[in-house]
């Protein structure tokens, strides 16, 4: 154990509220539940608050078993009511909220819910966004070269969805071809389809994995994922019990940036053979390119970018 512990004494830090040191500040940046409780010093989360996974916990449960330290939930229930925090609160996937189960998780109807329900589609609540001539990009997504985007939420949920340049380049779908839950999708096989007018598209997929739960809202409202590709307009989530090799050869931030410049420059030529030079402003550029210039084609535009 390469973390302090810290041993209880009359000046045991349990004695009084430890310190919350939320997320992206100096202290640390992603703090395990452990040290949020007070029972370590420092330890960073490199496992998406997964916690039921997660052999650093597994271990540290033990030792607390063995009465080497408290459990995080012992220590939590050593502060004063008013500053039990909900464990949902402390791994920064809510906003403040107490705990009233006294750290039973099993038995809290709030806490199964949250995992059920709320959780897959409340996503990134500090989303970034980057803007790559005129096309939004997410920071700390992961991106596939077919347009496609998952993002693991804490917990280890993964999300995915389409990126912007896809909605911007093939205008707004009437519909999609979901996978249903139980389906396995694999990375860079066609896992889902999309339509506009009588036109379709294979959508390859990011990662391997097993649909989770299918965003209700899409259904209702095709519309949704190129108004919010990032936010509410992701599709579904998948379960991969390996997150870190799921994601490994995806591209994310400055990579992310770089290959969508290179997508932009492809698409200025595509479409300035047809128009001629573009204007200052891009002209076509970031509106709806295929709705505009159906020239370019709609299977052009998807073996081009979307790779099907």
């Amino acid at each position: 154990m390469t973390e302090t512990l810290k041993t209880q004494s009359k000046e045991t830090p349990y004695s009084k509220t430890p310190t919350l040191w939320p997320s992206g500040k100096d202290k640390c940046p992603h703090p395990c539940i452990w040290m949020q409780a007070g029972v370590v010093s420092k330890k960073t989360c490199n496992h998406y608050h997964d916690c039921t996974s997660c052999k650093y916990d597994a271990t540290m449960g033990k030792l607390a078993s063995a009465g080497k330290h408290l459990s995080w939930q012992d220590a939590m229930r050593q502060r004063d009511s008013r500053d039990r925090t909900c464990r949902h609160t402390l791994t920064g996937r809510t906003d403040h909220r107490a705990c009233p189960m006294n750290y039973n998780c099993d038995r809290c109807e709030f806490d199964q819910l949250f995992e059920d329900c709320l959780s897959p589609g409340s996503g990134h609540t500090r989303l970034e966004m980057g803007d790559v001539k005129g096309f939004k990009l997410a920071h700390g997504y992961y991106f596939h070269s077919g347009h496609t985007w998952t993002c693991v939420d804490s917990g280890g949920i993964m999300r995915v969805g389409m990126d912007d340049f896809a909605f911007k380049v093939l205008g707004g779908p009437d519909g999609f071809d979901l996978p249903l839950i139980g389906q396995e999708l694999n990375q860079g096989k066609a896992g889902w389809g999309i339509q506009r007018n009588q036109n379709l598209a294979d959508i390859l997929s990011p990662v391997n994995g097993v649909i989770t739960r299918v965003n209700p809202s899409v259904k209702t409202a095709p519309d949704l994922p190129g108004k919010r590709p990032y936010q509410d307009g992701w599709l579904f989530t998948v379960h991969n019990s390996d997150i870190k090799g799921a994601v490994k050869h995806l591209m994310a931030d400055e990579k992310s940036e770089a290959w969508l410049s290179r997508e932009v420059t492809t698409l200025e030529e595509m479409i300035e053979d047809v128009t001629g030079p573009l204007s200052a402003d891009g002209g076509f550029l970031t509106r709806d390119v295929y709705g505009n210039l159906p020239t370019l084609g709609w299977k052009n535009l998807t073996q081009t970018f979307l790779k099907t």
